[in-house]
């Protein structure tokens, strides 16, 4: 079983999470590694996401990169490069077929455009992969994971569960109840609400997520 990780926008802690994932399963004895399909910007999500794999080679983790923190579609407009969706594809495929376990992180959030005609959501959809989605515990929340949750099952694909993350140290009235209502919202099961700077999940996360059966 591989699982892909969206967010509700950039900056909400995909990668983040998506370390914590992979190191919770490899600390669990399963064989698990991340991938990152394409980035811009920077290296240091494939960089994080491949020391976590256990020091996997980051151009396996990673197999497009560009220099422009902008979507990847703009990114690859302004670099004068076409991203092909084979690659990002092929890229699973490989860590997939040596290891258990592949935790895919998406690039930004689930609409964000690849290359013309294809976005993230549509390569959740080529890889038919359970979703997990991770959203920012603030105003609005709710907001941008109902609309997710939503774009996330018109694509036939499910959501598996949704993970809060803490940006901030003090709690408003909304953050508060966030986590007390989303689920009923939603109808997908909050797996984690991690409070900043958080190094690790939810000891039962990995099970309820299917990875290990009782």
């Amino acid at each position: 079983m591989s699982l892909l990780v969206t967010g509700t926008d950039t900056g909400v802690g995909k990668t983040y999470v998506t370390r914590l994932l992979v190191a919770a399963l490899r600390d669990a004895g399963l064989d698990a590694v991340g991938y990152k399909p394409v980035a811009c910007g920077d290296r240091e999500d494939a960089r994080l996401l491949a020391e976590a794999s256990g020091g996997l080679d980051p151009d396996l983790v990673n197999p497009v990169y560009l220099q422009t923190p902008v979507a990847p579609y703009v990114a690859g407009l302004l670099e004068n490069r076409t991203i092909s969706p084979e690659p990002l594809i092929e890229g699973y495929r490989v860590l997939a077929s040596a290891h258990e376990i592949v935790i895919v992180e998406g690039a930004g959030g689930w609409e964000v455009p690849i290359a013309p005609g294809f976005r993230i959501s549509d390569l959740a959809r080529e890889l038919a992969l359970p979703v997990l989605l991770v959203a920012a515990n603030r105003l609005g929340a709710l907001n941008h994971i109902l609309l997710t949750v939503e774009a996330i099952r018109s694509k036939t694909l499910v959501c598996a569960g949704l993970v809060l993350n803490q940006l901030d140290d003090e709690l408003d009235t909304a953050m508060i109840t966030n986590k007390g209502v989303v689920e009923d919202l939603s109808g997908v099961p909050l797996l984690d609400h991690l409070i900043r700077d958080q190094d690790f999940l939810d000891g039962d996360l990995i099970h309820r997520l299917g990875f290990i059966r009782s």
